[in-house]
């Protein structure tokens, strides 16, 4: 019988305590070949992802990966994260969560996980300003308010 890590099940019960207490659950992520994130936005081989429900469509939280659509520049992109991959969890309004090790991911998980980062067009750069906040979703400070404006040609 194989043994399922506890981590994909940690996962799942921060995030539903994030979301009952109004909280904006994030997660911090090791990007490597397997996880699919648009270019551009990883830093550091890490990337930081807002998890609420406003700021995903189509997020499944499995054992192996966790997938949605997400908005980066206005553009929908399909992530998916290896699980393995996952390295925090925690409420950007307070902090609270948990920090994992990263864990290898296995060949049999590897190869059903669909595209990876290279297929996906690859990864690096900083992370740009969220609509929300700044760099890694951190609140702006007053005065470093984003526009609402778009220019138009």
């Amino acid at each position: 019988m194989n043994k399922v890590s506890t981590k994909p099940y940690l996962l799942r019960a921060l995030y539903e305590w994030c979301i009952d207490q109004g909280y904006t659950p994030h997660i911090a992520v090791l990007v490597d070949a397997h996880t699919r994130v648009p270019p551009g936005y990883a830093q550091d081989g890490q990337i930081v992802l807002n998890l609420a429900p406003e700021a995903t469509h189509q997020l499944a939280m499995g054992n192996d990966f966790i997938t949605f659509q997400a908005r980066f520049g206005g553009v929908a992109h399909p992530l998916s994260i290896p699980v393995g991959n996952v390295i925090a969890i925690y409420a950007r309004e307070n902090g609270q969560g948990m920090a994992f090790e990263p864990e290898p991911l296995a060949a049999d998980e590897a190869e059903s996980g669909g595209p990876t980062a290279d297929e996906a067009g690859g990864e690096a750069a900083p992370e740009p300003p969220s609509p929300e906040g700044g760099p890694g979703g951190a609140p702006r400070t007053p005065g470093e308010r984003g526009s609402h404006l778009k220019v138009v040609k």
